[in-house]
């Protein structure tokens, strides 16, 4: 049973940060280009424009955001793989420190007595396991989050192409006065679904995480068609 709660505990970890890349990629692109074509779509009513402009923006933004997962998720790992050695040096050079600092962490946590003694004594028999329990306990660093920078900067780059086409779209079908209003309901509709979807497979309240998605993204397209408007009059 245990083996299994653990196996289990692993795979939400791992579809947690899969959900986070999803998101963070998506609703960017999303977001982003809806300001962008609406700002656009708001300053020319010329449907050629809109769409260039917008498959541009879509592809340097999905390249961009790869770009960025890929080396923050780089650099957080290195980092990772240096303090993992840092932690093997200081359990070869003062166990007696580190086997206080798993003492502390746990007795924290509320235990005392025989029960703290055992599982100190459980998880300092295992150098492995004392080095996971120091990493993740003491550093809250877990490797799975960035371990695989190349896979990180792909579900975010297509993520972010996938959700750029959302609000563009519409103008491939529609003219630009008419695309703007089914742009930006179809990009509200998908954030509040995102949002609300969020919610579920995590915690919190679905109408209140859509909603709040939805708000930002209501925000970021008024900004950009009123942007896009007063400069279309301007020049």
């Amino acid at each position: 049973m245990s083996k299994k709660r653990g196996f289990s505990n692993v795979h939400v970890h791992r579809n947690s940060f899969l959900l986070r890349d999803i998101i963070l990629g998506g609703q960017d692109g999303l977001v982003n280009i809806l300001a962008l074509v609406l700002g656009v779509a708001g300053a020319s009513l010329s449907q050629r424009i809109v769409l260039i402009s917008g498959l541009a923006a879509t592809f340097a933004e999905s390249i961009a955001m790869a770009a960025v997962a890929y080396t923050s998720s780089k650099a957080a790992w290195e980092y990772y793989k240096k303090m993992i050695e840092t932690e093997k040096e200081e359990l070869r050079k003062v166990p007696h420190l580190e086997k206080k600092e798993i003492e502390q962490i746990y007795r924290k946590k509320g235990f005392r007595g025989t029960l703290l003694s055992k599982i100190v004594s459980k998880i300092t028999s295992s150098k492995r396991v004392w080095l996971d329990t120091m990493m993740t306990e003491e550093l809250k660093l877990f490797p799975k989050e960035y371990s695989r920078p190349e896979k990180n900067a792909f579900v975010v780059g297509f993520s972010s192409l996938i959700g750029s086409l959302i609000p563009l779209a519409p103008f491939v079908f529609f003219a630009p006065v008419t695309g703007i209003y089914v742009a930006f309901f179809a990009s509200i509709t998908a954030l509040f679904i995102t949002g609300a979807i969020k919610a579920k497979i995590t915690v919190g309240d679905w109408k209140k995480s859509g909603f709040e998605m939805a708000l930002i993204g209501t925000i970021a397209a008024v900004a950009g068609y009123l942007i896009g408007l007063g400069l279309g009059r301007l020049i």
